[in-house]
C-alpha cells in the first residue's frame, strides 16, 4: 500500500490520506464494478482484481485472479482464487466466504460451475455444476455475466447469462438463481431485452425484501446469434425493476423513459434500505442527476411515470450536477460519486444523504481528482466501505490501470 499525497490538491479535505494499493509491473489492476458485495462486514477485507478492467476480467485470461486485500495488515494482498475461467466473487454478508464462479461456456455448450472458498484460502468447494439444459427449459446459459449477487442470508446467489443456441438472433438472456444449500439453480427471469441486468440482491434483512433483486431492462437492444451485443438500448431507453428471487412480483423503479430523462445504466441500493438510487441523462436541463426511488407495481414499461411511484432528486440542490457511478455506505446516509466532465478533470465528491424519499443531498465536499483517463477501460467508479470511512476508485494516472484508497472520510 503505498502513500499517495500527490494525489491531493488544495481543495482536497486536510483529513484524507490517500493510498495506492497495487502496484505490480506490467500488470493492470482494479476494483470490481462498484455495486458488486465485496467487503468483509466489517470494513477490513475485501476483495479487488488482477489482470481485469472496472467492466470485468477475461475468462480465457490465465493472469485474472482475485486477490484479498486486508487493509490490517497495511492492505496486504493475497491471490484467493486464481483458476481459469474464474468470474463474478461475491462476498457473503457474513464475511466467511467469497462464492464465485468458473465459466467453461461456450455458446450452448460448455460448462459453469458456482464455488466457494474461505477468505483464508481453505474449504474451496463446488456447489453446483451446469452442464446441460437447465431445469425444465431448452436453454443451455453461456457469456456469463461479470457480476454476480448475493441474498443478505447468504442463502442464493443470482447471475445473468446468454440462453441462445448460437443460430438464433435476439435470443433471450436470462437470470439464474443458486440456492446454496440445496446446490439447486432457478431460471426465474429470461427474454431478449436482459442483456445488461446488473442484478442487485437487497441488502435487507427483513424477511421478504431480501428475497427482492434489482435489475436493468436495455429496450431497443440488438444481439447477435452468439450474445453479442450489437445495440445496447435504444427509443427511450432502459428501464429498472425489483422481482422476487423465485420470478414473481414484478415492480418498475419510477426512472426515466418520459422523453425527457434516460437512465444511464449505473443504479444501487441505498445501503439495507427499500431505496435505490438512479443516475440519469437529462436533455432539458442537460443534467445527469441523482435520483432514488421505490418500487411499485407493474404497469408497464413508463419509467418516471409509473403510477404510484415515489421519486426524489438528490441532486436538486447542486448547480448543473453531472454524477455518473456512485455507492453509498451500509447504512445509506452517505454517498461517493464521480463528478464533472467525464475526462481527466473528474472529481470524486463525497455528499451526506438524509430522509429518504424527502430530503436532497447536502454537504457536498470535494475530495480529490484521480487524474484517469476515463475511458471505458480505466473508469474511476467509486464506492464507499460499508462504515462509510473509506472510499476506493480506479485511474490510470500512472500509466496503467491501478486500484486506490481514500482515507480518513
Amino acid at each position: 500500500m503505498k502513500p499517495r499525497p500527490d494525489l491531493l490538491d488544495e481543495r482536497s479535505p486536510r483529513t484524507i490520506e490517500v493510498f495506492q494499493l497495487s502496484n505490480e509491473a506490467g500488470v493492470p489492476y482494479s476494483h470490481l464494478y462498484m455495486e458488486a458485495q465485496v467487503f468483509t462486514p466489517d470494513s477490513k477485507r475485501f476483495i479487488l482484481h488482477r489482470s481485469a478492467t472496472p467492466h470485468g476480467g477475461n475468462v480465457t485470461d490465465p493472469e485474472h485472479h482475485y486477490l484479498l486485500c486486508d487493509l490490517e495488515d497495511g492492505g496486504r494482498l493475497t491471490t484467493i482464487i486464481d483458476e481459469l475461467g474464474c468470474t463474478a466473487a461475491s462476498v457473503s454478508p457474513d464475511g466467511q466466504w467469497v462464492y464465485y464462479f468458473l465459466d467453461r461456456t461456450r455458446v450452448n455448450e460448455g460448462s459453469l460451475r458456482l464455488k466457494r472458498v474461505r477468505l483464508d484460502g481453505s474449504g474451496r468447494e463446488t456447489i453446483t455444476v451446469i452442464d446441460t439444459a437447465l431445469p425444465g427449459t431448452r436453454y443451455r446459459p453461456s457469456l456469463l455475466y461479470c457480476l454476480s449477487t448475493i441474498s443478505s442470508d447468504g442463502r442464493r446467489v443470482a447471475i445473468s447469462a446468454f440462453l441462445g443456441d448460437g443460430q438464433t438472433p435476439n435470443a433471450p438472456f436470462g437470470l439464474l438463481v443458486f440456492d446454496v444449500q440445496k446446490g439447486s439453480a432457478d431460471l426465474v427471469l429470461e427474454g431478449p431485452t436482459w442483456c445488461n441486468m446488473h442484478a442487485q440482491y437487497s441488502r435487507s434483512a427483513d424477511h421478504d425484501q431480501r428475497r427482492d433483486i434489482l435489475v436493468q431492462e436495455n429496450h431497443g437492444n440488438v444481439t447477435d446469434a452468439r450474445g453479442e451485443t450489437t445495440v445496447l438500448v435504444s427509443g427511450a431507453g432502459a428501464d429498472i425493476h425489483v422481482i422476487r428471487d423465485d420470478g414473481t412480483h414484478l415492480r418498475d423503479m419510477p426512472w426515466g423513459r418520459d422523453g425527457n430523462e434516460q437512465c444511464q445504466g449505473h443504479q444501487c441500493r441505498r445501503g439495507r434500505s427499500a431505496w435505490a438510487i438512479t443516475s440519469t441523462d437529462s436533455r432539458s436541463p442537460a443534467e445527469a442527476q441523482l435520483i432514488e426511488g421505490r418500487a411499485a407495481p407493474h404497469v408497464g414499461h413508463v419509467g418516471s411515470e409509473t403510477p404510484g411511484g415515489v421519486r426524489n432528486d438528490l441532486s436538486r440542490n447542486f448547480t448543473n450536477p453531472h454524477f455518473y457511478h456512485f455507492g453509498t455506505d451500509i447504512r445509506g446516509t452517505r454517498l461517493v460519486s464521480d463528478a464533472g466532465s467525464f475526462d481527466r478533470d473528474a472529481q470524486i465528491v463525497l455528499m451526506k444523504l438524509g430522509e429518504p424519499g424527502i430530503e436532497p443531498a447536502r454537504e457536498l465536499t470535494y475530495l480529490l481528482s484521480p487524474r484517469s483517463s476515463c475511458e471505458k477501460g480505466a473508469h474511476i467508479h467509486p464506492f464507499l466501505s460499508p462504515d462509510g470511512r473509506m472510499a476506493f476508485f480506479n485511474s490510470d494516472e500512472s500509466g496503467l490501470l491501478q486500484a486506490y484508497m481514500i482515507r480518513g472520510l
